[in-house]
């Protein structure tokens, strides 16, 4: 059985392991300071928020997501993060965790949950176009020193 809840003082140690996992998935590399900063916010939960999938009580998944403002509308949900170890995929750990974040943000008051994935990553693609509706944007990013 799937269950989704915030990350616990307890889950530290499961939740890195996880999140250095996805900064390696998409072939990155980050200092420690950035781990300390992001658990240090999701424990405060006041900006950035996580949320852990466990199976059979295990953490097999993350997601971190926050609010903000939209000019046109309501604020809305950017869901940051999402990783499901390779071992629980395809049991629908992903589809939990997002379905937990979108329930989190209708009771926010968001008028809308987005994300971002690279156009490669087919396997969770295919979850995506069955979840929510895929608007054809295409992502421009400048990096600041």
């Amino acid at each position: 059985m799937i269950t989704t809840d915030p990350l616990g003082p307890e889950d530290r140690d499961a939740w890195e392991r996880l999140f250095r996992a996805y900064i390696d998935f998409y072939g990155r590399t980050e200092p420690d300071a950035m781990y300390e900063r992001a658990w240090r916010e999701f424990q405060d939960g006041s900006r950035l928020h996580a949320l852990a999938a466990r199976l059979d009580g295990r953490v097999v998944g993350l997601t971190h997501f926050f609010v903000h403002p939209s000019t046109s509308g309501p604020d809305v949900c950017y869901l940051q993060d999402l990783f499901t170890e390779p071992e629980a995929r395809g049991r629908g750990v992903a589809r939990a965790l997002i379905a937990a974040v979108t329930d989190w943000a209708r009771t926010q008051g968001c008028g809308r949950v987005y994300w971002n994935t690279q156009a490669s990553n087919t396997t969770a693609r295919r979850l995506y176009d069955r979840v929510a509706r895929d608007t054809g944007f295409v992502k421009y990013q400048i990096d600041l020193p």
